[in-house]
């Protein structure tokens, strides 16, 4: 028999599951070393690794600057969070609940999944120095805490709005807010070594992806509206 060990990826996760045979003997324990299978692309076979390949597969890259994009994105996801509760009550469109809620679900997924993220690298997760908006918003309600989110005083006009004028405010607000966390992505993988990481870089890929294709179905949304 031969014990096998799997790898697995799930927004670039790496989950190992093993199963090893140990026989015992009367000269002690034995252990058979266990084959390393990484899955392929969807209609590929997956193939086997070497030590070396899993170990180095299992590695995690990053830089600080890579660290920063996770907290400032936690920051920026929390925003959108907070949009998707001010929903209740205050639309009538399906369609926008629906997207509220789908958006809101996704990026509390995503804040815990960059929490983690940070934490096993021993990185805080609050929002670090650095960002020039930080003090501005601390004193002007109009300006963003950062680019692509809304300010303090768009929050308290779309918390105040209901029926045709929320939707109009959320769905504009929202195709901002998700235009905003693409240029961060961007700005990121324009600096050198950053989104190396394999849990980073998939969930870049994820941002860039969900995101566009929401920017899309807002925006036909917001033509319907009249």
């Amino acid at each position: 028999m031969r014990a096998h060990m799997f790898i697995g990826r799930r927004r670039g996760v790496v989950l190992v599951c093993a199963s090893a045979l140990i026989l015992a003997g009367s000269g002690g324990v034995l252990a058979q070393e266990a084959p390393i299978f990484q899955p392929g692309a969807p209609g590929e076979p997956s193939r086997e690794l070497t030590r070396n390949q899993s170990l180095e597969l299992g590695q995690s890259r990053y830089i600080e600057a890579d660290a920063r994009f996770m907290q400032h994105m936690i920051v920026h996801h929390g925003q959108a969070v907070d949009m998707g509760a001010l929903v209740e009550g205050r639309t009538t469109h399906e369609g926008v609940r629906l997207m509220a809620e789908r958006i809101a679900v996704t990026q509390e997924s995503e804040i815990a999944m960059m929490r983690t993220w940070l934490t096993r690298r021993g990185e805080s997760t609050e929002m670090q120095g650095g960002h020039h908006h930080h003090m501005n918003h601390e004193m002007d309600p109009n300006m963003p805490l950062m680019p692509g989110m809304l300010s303090p005083a768009q929050m308290d006009e779309l918390a105040a709005s209901s029926g045709s004028d929320f939707d109009y405010l959320y769905l504009t607000g929202m195709i901002l807010h998700h235009q905003g966390a693409i240029d961060m992505v961007n700005e990121l993988l324009a600096q050198p070594g950053a989104g190396e990481d394999p849990e980073l870089s998939e969930f870049l890929s994820a941002v860039i992806a969900d995101q566009s294709t929401e920017i899309l179905r807002m925006r036909h949304m917001l033509s319907q509206l009249g």
